[in-house]
C-alpha cells in the first residue's frame, strides 16, 4: 500500500500577499530536514522578474583587475560544492513583537532549508582579481520596482563585506536539492550566504560589482537595519548574523490533548557556531528540562531537530516553552530585542495547550 498522502492531506504555503508573492512554510508540518521547493517560503519585494535564459550572462566588474562576463555554461563547468543551508527571513516571527510593528506579519514559517549546489563566490572573484582597496562585493538581482518611501525604481541589491564574500561556503548557487533552483527561488543563479539572514542571499543575480567603499542602496541602508527606537535612528545597526532561535512544531498552539504521553518536538538553529542545547518547560518557565538533540553537529548551517517525551497526568491548561543555546553561549531571551522594522525576533518560543 502506498504511503503517499492524498492531496487534501498535504500541507501548503500560507499566503501573506500575492503581488509581490510572500508566503510562509507550514513549519509545524515539515518532517524532512530538506524542504520541498513547493513548500519553501517565498519572500519578495517586487513582482517576479522577466528573464531570458537563452542569453543569460553574469557580469563581474568594478574594482577588479580584469572584468569578466561568464555564461551559465562556463559557471557550470567550474568546480562546485554542495552544502546544507537554512535560509531565514529576518522578519520571521515579526507577528509576535509587542508593541506590534509594520511589515509582513510572518509567524513561524519564514524559514526553510535544503541542499544548495554552486560555485564559491571567491572562485569567481579570483578570476577577475580584486584590486587593492576593494572593500565590498555588491550583488544586484533582476527583480526591481518602486518603493513606497522613495520616488525611484530600484533593483534588489545588497553588498557583502569582503571577508564574508570570500568565505569558502558563500556560494553562487544553481541547484537546490540536486535540481535546478526553481525560478521563484532565484533561477538561474542566486547567492547563498550561510549564517546570515536571507536578505543577503540575493536571487536572480544580474551582476556582481566590487566597490572600494560602503554600499548605500536602500535595501542596505534603509531596510534590513535594526532601529531600536520608534522615532529616531539612534543606535541603528545592520542586520547580518542569524540569532539563536527555536520553534515548537508539535503540539500545535491551542491544541486540546488527552492525559498521557505526548512528544514535544521542534527545530533550533543559530548563525554563530552550532546549537549546543535546547531546554523545554511545560510549566511556563518555572522549571526547565534538556531536550534530546537528534542531529546535532558542529557545522551550524542547518537546523537541529529536538524532542522531549512529556508524560502529563493532570488536566488543565499548560504553557510550553522552548529555549536554545548555541556554542557561543547565546541563549534565546525571554523578551525579544524590539526594533521598529521587526527584524531578528528570537524570544523563547511559546505555545499553549489544554489537557482534558
Amino acid at each position: 500500500m502506498s504511503n503517499q498522502k492524498h492531496p487534501s492531506e498535504r500541507p501548503y504555503l500560507k499566503t501573506h500577499s500575492l503581488q509581490p508573492e510572500n508566503q510562509e512554510t507550514p513549519i509545524q508540518f515539515i518532517e524532512n530536514n530538506h524542504v520541498h521547493p513547493k513548500l519553501f517560503y517565498r519572500r519578495n519585494h517586487f513582482l517576479f522578474p522577466q528573464l531570458s535564459y537563452s542569453n543569460y550572462f553574469l557580469t563581474i566588474n568594478g574594482y577588479v583587475q580584469k572584468p569578466r562576463v561568464l555564461s551559465l555554461q562556463e559557471i557550470y563547468q567550474l568546480p562546485s560544492k554542495t552544502i546544507k543551508v537554512l535560509l531565514e527571513c529576518s522578519g520571521n516571527k515579526r507577528h509576535f513583537f509587542k508593541p506590534k510593528v509594520f511589515g509582513e506579519q510572518w509567524e513561524k514559517g519564514a524559514i526553510s532549508q535544503g541542499y544548495w549546489t554552486g560555485v564559491p563566490l571567491r572562485n569567481l572573484l579570483d578570476k577577475v582579481g580584486l584590486r587593492n582597496g576593494a572593500k565590498e562585493v555588491v550583488i544586484e538581482g533582476y527583480d526591481f520596482g518602486e518603493r513606497s518611501d522613495l520616488d525611484h525604481l530600484y533593483s534588489f541589491t545588497r553588498s557583502l563585506p569582503l571577508e564574508k564574500a570570500l568565505h569558502p561556503d558563500t556560494l553562487i548557487a544553481y541547484e537546490y536539492n540536486n535540481e535546478p533552483i526553481p525560478f521563484k527561488h532565484g533561477y538561474p543563479l542566486r547567492l547563498i550566504v550561510p549564517q546570515w539572514y536571507a536578505m543577503a542571499s540575493v536571487k536572480w543575480i544580474k551582476q556582481i560589482t566590487i566597490i572600494d567603499k560602503e554600499f548605500a542602496g536602500p535595501f542596505q541602508s534603509i531596510d534590513y537595519v535594526y532601529y531600536p527606537n520608534k522615532d529616531d535612528n539612534e543606535g541603528a545597526r545592520p542586520v547580518t548574523t542569524i540569532n539563536v532561535n527555536s520553534t515548537i512544531q508539535k503540539p500545535l498552539n491551542r491544541e486540546i490533548l488527552n492525559t498521557g504521553k505526548h512528544t514535544i518536538k521542534g527545530i533550533a538553529w543559530t548563525g554563530t557556531g552550532f546549537v549546543k542545547k535546547v531546554e523545554i518547560s511545560t510549566d511556563n518557565g518555572d522549571t526547565w528540562i534538556t531536550a534530546n538533540l537528534e542531529n546535532q553537529d558542529t557545522h551550524g548551517y542547518d537546523w537541529v531537530n529536538w524532542s522531549f517525551e512529556w508524560d502529563v497526568t493532570k488536566k488543565g491548561e499548560y504553557t510550553i516553552l522552548s529555549k536554545a543555546t548555541d556554542s557561543a553561549n547565546r541563549t534565546q531571551p525571554k523578551q525579544p530585542f524590539w526594533n521598529r522594522k521587526g527584524y531578528g525576533y528570537n524570544a523563547i518560543d511559546t505555545i499553549h495547550v489544554k489537557i482534558e
